[in-house]
């Protein structure tokens, strides 16, 4: 009799689950045909996701053949469109049900777009590799059109992380786009807070405003977005901001269709897990990154981020092949929390902390961020079965190194 794990999910989280799933497999020495690991995702691709915001994309999407097929992970393209628990199925598609005895939910999350007019048609976003792509022709497009104010101007509305990376990014970009024209780019943040960066504390807000003021980012808080259009955007206090291009990235929610697993979800639209990962309140389901609330300590639950996502995909693997065949499990906790953002040409800001004290900023901050961006949170690239087994052991990195940043 084969048992059989699906992995729902493709990202950081999925993607760690498969492999952590693939080593514990053989560490209690069982056959790949004794017990099935199967990755379901959307594309073909593990997405380098948390780099959506910068202006080369070259090495941001990796094919899932070269770290899965390796360990013997299967894997299977297309959209899952059901999840019955009471089954224990998996459907793909109109009518592609996959049996499992143990599924890893790990379907990630993504940008809400509220139902403002002309949003979906006219806005873009840096939530997926497509988006950013389709973000990048469009700004190639600009460049064979006429430079005007209109064109050279961006507007990004929420100044979340995601958001001040891509201000921080883009001044660059509609340089390099109207590069020999007359025409000034600018760049425009928006956010109904009265600050930007609101999750980061008091102690890097500072260094967040210097370093968009530095990058010539303007800000407009306390003001919203009412409509969009091909010319512009129409704020909530009734003014409208000339611009081509609307960059949204305002809010995350849990993929829905963790609301099949008929569990609670929170704000966020997350179910709550274990400290195994297992989701409470639904047998044979664990669930991993964006759409599970994991405690990290006593007084703190996991975050929308690679840096709790991987490690939880890890952990979940690993117990998923415990769990279903009968041996101790891993308890995850997390003791560390740190956050690097990405300041463009004024460098970056590392906090430490839930409170986020800043430890480090600028351009040493900023060598801390292209390790990290570049090599701490990807997998082995070489095909290398032992290689790719050894990186999902269910281990805690230890917090980024302070890098010294080199000269020009």
């Amino acid at each position: 009799m084969t048992d059989r794990i699906l992995v729902l999910g493709s990202g950081f989280a999925g993607l760690w689950a498969a492999l952590g799933a693939a080593r514990r497999r053989e560490e209690l020495g069982v056959a790949e045909g004794a017990l099935t690991v199967t990755v379901i995702s959307s594309q073909p691709f593990h997405d380098i996701r948390v780099r959506n915001y910068e202006a080369d994309l070259t090495r941001c999407r990796i094919s899932l053949s070269d770290v899965l097929d390796p360990v013997g992970v299967g894997h299977v393209t297309g959209e899952v469109t059901a999840i019955d628990t009471a089954q224990r199925t998996v459907t793909v598609g109109p009518e592609d049900h996959h049996r499992y005895d143990r599924v890893v939910v790990a379907l990630g999350s993504q940008v809400v777009k509220p139902d403002l007019p002309g949003l979906r048609e006219f806005g873009f976003d840096v939530d997926t590799y497509d988006g950013a792509m389709r973000l990048h022709r469009h700004l190639a497009q600009l460049a064979d059109e006429r430079a005007t104010p209109e064109a050279a101007t961006a507007v990004v509305v929420g100044a979340g992380l995601t958001g001040i990376e891509t201000a921080c990014e883009l001044p660059g970009m509609l340089a390099k786009t109207f590069a020999g024209s007359s025409v000034a780019p600018r760049v425009v943040l928006i956010d109904r807070n009265p600050h930007v960066g609101s999750d980061m504390g008091m102690s890097a807000r500072p260094v967040i405003e210097a370093a968009l003021a530095e990058n010539g980012v303007e800000t407009l808080t306390g003001v919203g977005v009412a409509a969009v259009d091909a010319h512009g955007v129409t704020l909530s206090s009734g003014d409208v901001l000339a611009s081509r291009t609307v960059v949204w990235c305002a809010g995350m929610r849990a993929n829905p269709l963790v609301a099949q697993l008929g569990v609670d979800r929170d704000r966020l639209g997350r179910v709550a897990v274990d400290d195994y990962l297992r989701v409470i309140g639904s047998p044979g389901v664990f669930a991993a990154g964006d759409v599970a609330a994991a405690r990290m300590d006593d007084d703190h639950l996991s975050v929308m981020s690679c840096q709790h996502g991987r490690p939880m995909g890890r952990y979940a693997g690993y117990n998923v092949v415990s769990d279903v065949l009968g041996e101790p499990m891993l308890r995850l906790r997390i003791p560390w929390y740190v956050t690097v953002l990405d300041l463009g040409p004024a460098g970056a800001v590392y906090t430490e902390g839930w409170d986020r004290q800043v430890v480090s900023r600028g351009a040493q901050a900023k060598a801390t961020k292209v390790v990290i961006n570049t090599q701490r949170i990807y997998p082995p690239l070489n095909r290398e079965r032992d290689a790719l087994l050894a990186a999902a052991a269910p281990e805690l990195q230890a917090r980024p190194a302070l890098r010294q940043s080199r000269a020009p």
